[in-house]
């Protein structure tokens, strides 16, 4: 070979090489579109952005009574760029109407849920009504309402305050499809809820002199099987009615806990594993891999 086709074949191989290497990085590397969880939505969280308003635009639709639970109030994300969003049921407690977790049910909203936040048939309804209410409102929100074509019917939740966390249990117990629930303060003559196969976030307040924690959220957590995911957020000094106006600390660990199993979104699993932090009284989980 002479000096020029050496030279030459020296330039090809390096050539050869360099598009070797850029096309096994091509090919070794995962897709943007296999890199993304499908349920992902919304930029990156940090713990002031999940404890505040979220990044989506809401508006709401109203809901009047007679469907198998009392008139409603459905909140989703005006954004359609998306795809669908996982859907979460929210009930009041006992004498309350769906004012009483308005601000939760635009808060979850606004980081990317479709949220039917509703009253009940009566203010005195027990958990077990509540429960077939909050299920109720799910079949509502996915197969009836305005607001049915921005749900993803396969990732649904469930939330409520009092008895209508009583309530929340009480439905998560009897359909293990659930992906996620989130009882704040919770009521409940029924103690054991061993049945429940989903992850379950229970929230307590320190100083509950109606739900008291060893009484109830302590019990109901106990109660709950390890091997589906579950935590007790208990906020120190905190009342029976701490969940029924704006919370930050309620948001970061309640968004969270939605988005983690609602949206299998990994990214805000740093705020609730292993969890903690100043204002609360105790923390427990059973964190993947704790």
């Amino acid at each position: 070979m002479t000096l020029r086709g050496r030279k030459r074949g020296r330039i090809l191989a390096a050539v050869t090489l360099v598009l070797a290497m850029a096309g096994g990085g091509l090919a070794g590397a995962p897709s943007a579109g296999a890199q993304t969880n499908p349920f992902q939505r919304g930029p990156n969280p940090t713990a002031s952005s999940v404890s505040a308003t979220g990044p989506f635009a809401i508006s709401s639709t109203t809901v009047g009574s007679g469907n198998g639970f009392g008139s409603a109030t459905i909140y989703f994300p005006t954004d359609t760029s998306q795809g669908t969003f996982g859907g979460i049921a929210v009930a009041p407690g006992f004498t309350e109407t769906q004012s009483a977790l308005r601000w939760w049910a635009q808060r979850l909203a606004s980081h990317g849920f479709v949220v039917i936040n509703i009253s009940t048939n009566s203010t005195f309804d027990n958990p077990s009504s509540r429960a077939t209410q909050l299920q109720n409102a799910l079949n509502y929100l996915v197969n009836t309402s305005s607001a049915r074509t921005r749900v993803d019917r396969t990732r649904l939740g469930v939330s409520g305050h009092s008895m209508g966390g009583g309530g929340t249990l009480e439905a998560t117990r009897n359909n293990t499809a659930m992906q996620a629930a989130i009882p704040l303060m919770p009521w409940d003559q029924t103690k054991n809820f061993s049945g429940i196969r989903t992850p379950t976030m229970i929230v307590a307040g320190q100083n509950d002199g109606i739900a008291s924690p060893s009484s109830h959220a302590l019990q109901f957590y106990n109660s709950i099987p390890a091997a589906s995911e579950k935590a007790y957020l208990e906020l120190a000094g905190a009342g029976h009615n701490a969940s029924n106006s704006t919370n930050p600390t309620i948001s970061l660990f309640g968004v969270s806990w939605a988005k983690r199993y609602i949206d299998n979104d990994t990214r805000y699993e740093q705020f609730v594993c292993p969890g903690g932090g100043s204002g609360i009284s105790r923390y427990m989980q059973t964190c993947p891999g704790s």
